[in-house]
C-alpha cells in the first residue's frame, strides 16, 4: 500500500519541529501541517468522503495549500487542483468533468476575486455537495461566502489514521491547459507522484538546511511534485510566495538564504533583468536553480550564471508524466539548451507520426516517454488517452532531435511549428538568435495566415530598457542572421507579453 501523504507523515515521523513553511512573518512546523492535514481528513471522513472521492483545491501559495491538498489524501481522496484564474463557468466545468463532491476555495482578494467566481462554479455545477472557504483573514471562522475552514474543522481530532491507497490509486487529476478543445484531466496515481518525487529529490545536493522558494503555482505539477512534495521528502523549508515578482522573490531569497529556486524561464528572464537594472541583488545563498516549463533562451542561461554564479539546470516533463521525465543531472555535464536525459527509471525516444523510432543523431522527432511516471489515462477519455498511449509510451506533443551523448534538445511544440511556403519553421530557433541581439531582452515567435505562403513569421519582441530599435532595423537584422525562408517579416514591439498563471508565453493569444 501507498499513499502520497507519506511524503509529509515520514518527515513528521523524523523531524517533527522542523520549519515547512514559512509565509510572511508565519513559521509553522512539520507537526503542526500535518495536525491541520489530519483535521481536513476527519472533516472528509465526517461528510462521507473517502477512497476514490475527488476534491477540489482552488488556492495560490499560502499555507492552507498543502494544509488541504495532504488532508485530502490522508482521506483517501484524490485531490483536483484548480487554476486560481478560472472563472465561475470553468471551475463549473472542473468540478463537473472530475465529479469532485467537494471544493476548498481561497476567499480571494481585490485583485483575485477567486473566492466569487468558486462560489459562482459550485453553484453551477452538478455533483459537488460541499463548499469550504478558506478564509483570506487567518482563522477567520465566518465568511460571506458560506462555511470556513477553522469553524468546519473545530473540534476535530489532530490525528488521522491515514487510509491505506493502492499504489494504482489515483492521487491527483491534473488538468492540462486546453489549447485544444477543452481541457483534460490527468489521472497520476499514488505510485506516479511518490516516485516522481523522490527521483527529482534524489538528483540534487543536499544540505544540513535546505530553503525552497515556491514561486511556482502549486495547483500546477512542476511546483506541486519539484518544490513542495520533493521538498517536504527532503524535510526542507517553503517559503511560500502567492504571486511572483522578481524583485521581492529576490529580497525573500536573500532573507531567508534560499538555497534552490525552481522557475521558469520568463521567471529567470525578470530576476536577471531586475538585477541588471540594479533594482534587486542575487542571492549569495542559491546553489540550485532548475527551470522548465518551457524551453530556457540560452542567453538567458548565460547571463543568469553569469550574474548569480549558479548554472541553471533544465528539466523537462509534463502533467501527463508527473512531471518530470528528463533533466540535466549530477555527474553528468549539464549542456547549455539541453533537456538532458531521461531521469531514473525513464526511457525517452523520438517518433515520427506513425509511432516509428527516429533514428540517426540530431534528427528532429516527437518525443515520447515510458516508465513509472506516465499517467493512468485522462479522466473518463479513453479516446483521447489512446491517441496518446501506446504500450506504456506517452507522446507528448515536444519536438526535439538527440545528440550523440544522448541528451536532448527541444526544437519546438509540435503545434507551434510554422510551416512557410513548405518550409518547416521552429520558432523557438528564431526566438534565440532574436535575443542575440543587443537590444532585445525577450522574444515570442508565431506564424499568422498569409494568402501565398500558408504562413508568415512573427515576432513579438520586448526590448532592453532605453533601447531605440526600430521594427524595420530588426527586420533587416535578421535578415542578415537566418536564412532566407526564416526571417520574421513582421516585428511588433510589446512592453509585456500574455502569460499564463505558471508563467508560460500564450502563444495562442498572439497569433
Amino acid at each position: 500500500m501507498l499513499n502520497l501523504s507519506v511524503l509529509l507523515e515520514d518527515t513528521v515521523r523524523e523531524d517533527p519541529d522542523r520549519t515547512a513553511l514559512v509565509f510572511g512573518d508565519l513559521r509553522l512546523s512539520y507537526a503542526f501541517v500535518d495536525t491541520i492535514a489530519s483535521q481536513v481528513a476527519n472533516l472528509l471522513a465526517a461528510r462521507g468522503i473517502g477512497r476514490g472521492d475527488k476534491v477540489a483545491l482552488a488556492c495560490p501559495n499560502l499555507p492552507y495549500f498543502p494544509f488541504v491538498y495532504f488532508g485530502i489524501l490522508k482521506a483517501g481522496a484524490t485531490v483536483v487542483p484548480l487554476n486560481v484564474l478560472l472563472m465561475g463557468r470553468e471551475i463549473a466545468y472542473h468540478l463537473d468533468d472530475s465529479g469532485a463532491k467537494a471544493l476548498f476555495c481561497f476567499e480571494g482578494t481585490p485583485e483575485l476575486p477567486l473566492g466569487e467566481r468558486g462560489r459562482a462554479g459550485f453553484a453551477e455545477a452538478a455533483a459537488a455537495e460541499h463548499f469550504i472557504v478558506l478564509p483570506a483573514t487567518p482563522l477567520a471562522t465566518e465568511s460571506e461566502l458560506g462555511e470556513t475552514l477553522w469553524a468546519a474543522i473545530d473540534g476535530m481530532p489532530g490525528t488521522f489514521e491515514t487510509v491505506q491507497a493502492a499504489p494504482d490509486d489515483t492521487a491527483v487529476i491534473l488538468y492540462t491547459s486546453g489549447t485544444t478543445g477543452r481541457p483534460k484531466g490527468a489521472e497520476l496515481s499514488h505510485a506516479n507522484m511518490v516516485m516522481n518525487a523522490m527521483v527529482t529529490d534524489e538528483m540534487h545536493p543536499r544540505r544540513d538546511r535546505d530553503v525552497y522558494l515556491a514561486a511556482l503555482p502549486l495547483f500546477h505539477s512542476f511546483g506541486q511534485t519539484v518544490v513542495m512534495n520533493a521538498g517536504f521528502r527532503r524535510r526542507a523549508t517553503l517559503v511560500l510566495t502567492p504571486r511572483f515578482e522578481p524583485v521581492e522573490a529576490l529580497r525573500l531569497m536573500g532573507r531567508e538564504e534560499v538555497t534552490l529556486f525552481a522557475g521558469v524561464p520568463t521567471m529567470y528572464w525578470a530576476m536577471l533583468s531586475a538585477v541588471n537594472a540594479g533594482t534587486a541583488q542575487p542571492p549569495s545563498s542559491l546553489t540550485t536553480a532548475l527551470s522548465g516549463g518551457s524551453a530556457l533562451p540560452v542567453e538567458v542561461l548565460k547571463g543568469f550564471s553569469a550574474a548569480f554564479g549558479v548554472d541553471i539546470l533544465e528539466g523537462y516533463g509534463l502533467s501527463e508524466t508527473s512531471p518530470v521525465a528528463s533533466f540535466n543531472q549530477l555527474g553528468r555535464p549539464a549542456k547549455p539548451g539541453s533537456i538532458g536525459t531521461p531521469v531514473w527509471g525513464v526511457e525517452m525516444r523520438l517518433v515520427d507520426p506513425g509511432w516509428n523510432t527516429v533514428g540517426t543523431a540530431g534528427e528532429v522527432g516527437e518525443i515520447a516517454v515510458r516508465g513509472h511516471n506516465i499517467m493512468k489515462g485522462y479522466h473518463n477519455r479513453p479516446e483521447a488517452t489512446a491517441e496518446v498511449v501506446r504500450d506504456g509510451w506517452f507522446r507528448t506533443g515536444d519536438l526535439a532531435r538527440r545528440d550523440e551523448d544522448g541528451y536532448y534538445f527541444i526544437v519546438d511544440r509540435a503545434k507551434d511549428m510554422i510551416i512557410r511556403g513548405g518550409f518547416n519553421v521552429y520558432p523557438r530557433e528564431i526566438e534565440e538568435v532574436l535575443m542575440t541581439h543587443p537590444a532585445v531582452s525577450l522574444a515570442a515567435v508565431v506564424g499568422v495566415a498569409h494568402e501565398s505562403h500558408g504562413e508568415e513569421i512573427k515576432a513579438y519582441v520586448i526590448r532592453q530598457p532605453g533601447a531605440a530599435l526600430t521594427e524595420d532595423e530588426l527586420v533587416g537584422w535578421c535578415r542578415e542572421a537566418m536564412a532566407a525562408f526564416k526571417y520574421p517579416r513582421i516585428v511588433e514591439f510589446r512592453d509585456t507579453l500574455p502569460m499564463t498563471a505558471t508563467g508560460k508565453i500564450l502563444k495562442r493569444e498572439l497569433r
